[in-house]
């Protein structure tokens, strides 16, 4: 049985790029879970606060639960639920599973095969990673989940797949002059850009294309801000920053909040802006809440 395969294939409700990380999450959260005890069981009314915050802090805007994935990734062949009662998910409703004690795990047959081959549990989880985030959210997911990826397995690309154009970055911070389109920065050592990265606007793992009207030349916390859906793009090219940000400091002022309804800076003349399918899928995909007025720090 090929895992990999069967782990890329997940069953997901998706509609022209709706995300659904549901089943993804919960299966890197059982990895995790899988290195510190192998033979161990996931109650869910033990678990479910811990997916519940992987849901909001990763998942979409909307809100959603964790049960859902927790009774229908049965279906996958990857994970089985039992209950007090004995074998078998008692479906997706919240107080079913509760109140009947339901227990979750990775099936029996994928735990023979990452008993047999350790370094499976890597392969899957970075497939799961490739598939679902952007690559500037897997360090921190991985310790989220608990999940102690090796450095060799951190690199393992495990699927045939798009191939991803190695002169975007190059393009895209011509683009953008080498500064960061939401605060400017444009540091360098030397004649080398440090800090600076090309952030696809719609991910590439929702079919976002390697293309110059698809990205944004972004320093190192705009880019995670932005994947975090704390700061978007409205119609008029200007920056969003959510309400539910909360920083205190200067730093958080001027960093984040100060930019609300700033006008992105370039491209330049001759390059291509954000399209509007791209900034409509990241406004309804990944930004967070309500945006801020603009000129409220």
């Amino acid at each position: 049985m090929d895992w990999l395969e069967r782990t890329a294939k997940l069953l997901q409700w998706t509609r022209s790029g709706t995300r659904a990380p549901h089943k993804p999450l919960l299966l890197l959260y059982a990895l995790g879970r899988y290195q510190e005890d192998a033979d161990g069981g996931l109650r869910y009314s033990a678990v479910e606060h811990d997916l519940q915050e992987l849901l909001t802090e990763y998942g979409p805007p909307n809100r959603t639960t964790p049960a859902y994935p927790f009774h229908h990734l049965v279906s996958d062949g990857v994970w089985e639920v039992r209950t007090d009662r004995g074998p078998g998910s008692p479906g997706s409703g919240v107080r079913d599973l509760r109140e009947t004690g339901a227990t979750g795990r990775l099936a029996p047959d994928l735990r023979a095969a990452l008993r047999r081959e350790p370094s499976l549990v890597g392969r899957i989880a970075r497939l799961l990673l490739d598939l679902h985030f952007p690559p500037s959210l897997h360090a921190e997911l991985c310790e989220a989940v608990g999940l102690d990826l090796e450095p060799s397995q951190a690199t393992a690309l495990v699927a045939a797949r798009r191939q991803r154009d190695r002169r975007m970055r190059e393009l895209v911070l011509t683009a953008y002059e080498y500064r960061c389109a939401f605060c400017g920065y444009d540091g360098r050592i030397g004649a080398v850009p440090v800090g600076l990265e090309a952030a696809h606007v719609r991910w590439w793992a929702f079919d976002g294309p390697d293309d110059v009207d698809n990205a944004l030349c972004l320093c190192s916390l705009h880019h995670k801000l932005f994947d975090k859906g704390v700061l978007g793009l409205d119609d008029g090219h200007r920056i969003l920053v959510s309400q539910r940000f909360v920083g205190h400091s200067p730093a958080a002022r001027d960093h984040v909040t100060a930019l609300a309804g700033r006008p992105v800076t370039g491209p330049q003349p001759g390059a291509r802006p954000v399209a509007a399918s791209h900034r409509a899928w990241h406004t309804g995909q990944v930004f967070h809440g309500v945006p801020r007025p603009a000129g409220h720090r």
